[in-house]
């Protein structure tokens, strides 16, 4: 029994057919909080703004404009929703479908129509698995963070050996990682991937290696060919960080490394991706380390005010970057403030 400290789980149930609603919301009503939505597009806006998030979501896979596959398959991509259990429940019995399901990162398959007694054991077996996972991976961290702590300093001092080369100082990667880390954090990422977003962040300019000092540390304006050769550091980037499919931070700084000069109106490089194309880990980069070089002394530019940034941000909202991420900027900047105070320029 709950008392009155604990809450019943909340179950996100997804089908556009009145009648099986009824039927999964009266097999589970007593033992769960439900929430209900009847399209794809209903159920993606729940998942993610919902607080709190759903513990496990019912989905039905035949529904008009957006299918239950193509759901799973966005909820798996966000980091906001990734890791809520997807069960499928539908009429869908052929085998290829079901391991289409299982593809796309759902727990469990069960076709109609269903049984409520089995439904009530697969959920409560689901949930239980979720909440164990959460507790096991709470526990791996907490072992694994002395590890973590050393090879972010490896990470972090190999991202200052670039920014030194770069004729801007150490502090700059320290500060932009953190400041991604408050837009991811904003965002409203899972824990484990904002971590992974701070740890990666500081190797976004690692390609810089690559590119000559003659034209890195150029002191006027670079011609077109020097231009093209510059763009390249993002290319030389993802090479030097190279296949690491088998390492989530390391793959993700790769993506990084590779996107954060692309911008919202597909004008930037190397690939000219445009809006969502780029992928959300590149677009926060970007405006953090725009906004911590604007506010940054450099050799060619005085330090801009932070009214005069975030002024800058707010003009190429939806041109260089995401509007929306924009918006949740201007809520973390007392962060930034004090990120800046406790990790200053070297004179």
């Amino acid at each position: 029994m709950l008392t009155q400290e604990q809450h019943k789980p909340l179950i996100l149930i997804v089908d556009d057919t009145p009648e099986n609603i009824d039927v999964l919301a009266a097999t589970l009503r007593n033992e769960y909080d439900l929430k209900i939505a009847t399209n794809g597009k209903k159920a993606l806006k729940i998942a993610q703004q919902s607080s709190p998030k759903p513990e496990m979501i019912l989905l039905d896979v035949m529904m008009p404009e957006m299918d239950g596959y193509e759901v799973c398959r966005q909820l798996k991509a966000n980091p906001i929703t990734s890791d809520i259990p997807v069960l499928f429940v539908t009429a869908k019995a052929n085998p290829c479908d079901e391991e289409q399901g299982f593809a796309l990162g759902a727990v469990d398959y069960i076709t109609k129509p269903i049984s409520p007694p089995r439904v009530k054991a697969r959920v409560r077996t689901h949930i239980a698995l979720y909440n164990q996972n959460r507790q096991l991976q709470k526990k791996v961290k907490e072992r694994t963070l002395s590890l973590e702590q050393n090879r972010l300093r490896i990470i972090q001092h190999l991202g200052r050996a670039v920014e030194y080369k770069d004729n801007e100082t150490g502090a700059h990667v320290i500060r932009m990682s953190h400041y991604s880390k408050f837009l991811a954090e904003a965002y409203g990422g899972n824990p484990d991937w904002v971590e992974m977003v701070f740890n990666a962040a500081p190797m976004h300019d690692v390609g810089k290696i690559g590119i000559a000092d003659s034209i890195l540390l150029k002191p006027g304006k670079l011609d077109h060919d020097e231009w093209d050769t510059m763009q390249q550091h993002t290319i030389f980037g993802a090479k030097i960080l190279g296949d690491c499919d088998d390492d989530p931070m390391l793959n993700m700084a790769k993506v990084i490394a590779l996107t954060h000069h692309e911008k919202w109106d597909g004008s930037g490089y190397p690939y000219g991706l445009k809006g969502e194309e780029i992928p959300i880990e590149g677009r926060i980069v970007a405006i953090a380390d725009v906004l911590d070089a604007l506010l940054s002394k450099r050799p060619y530019k005085a330090a801009w005010t932070l009214e005069e940034a975030l002024n800058y941000m707010d003009e190429n909202a939806g041109l260089h970057f995401d509007a929306s991420l924009i918006k949740l900027l201007h809520t973390v900047i007392p962060k930034i403030e004090e990120i800046r105070a406790a990790y200053p320029d070297e004179e």
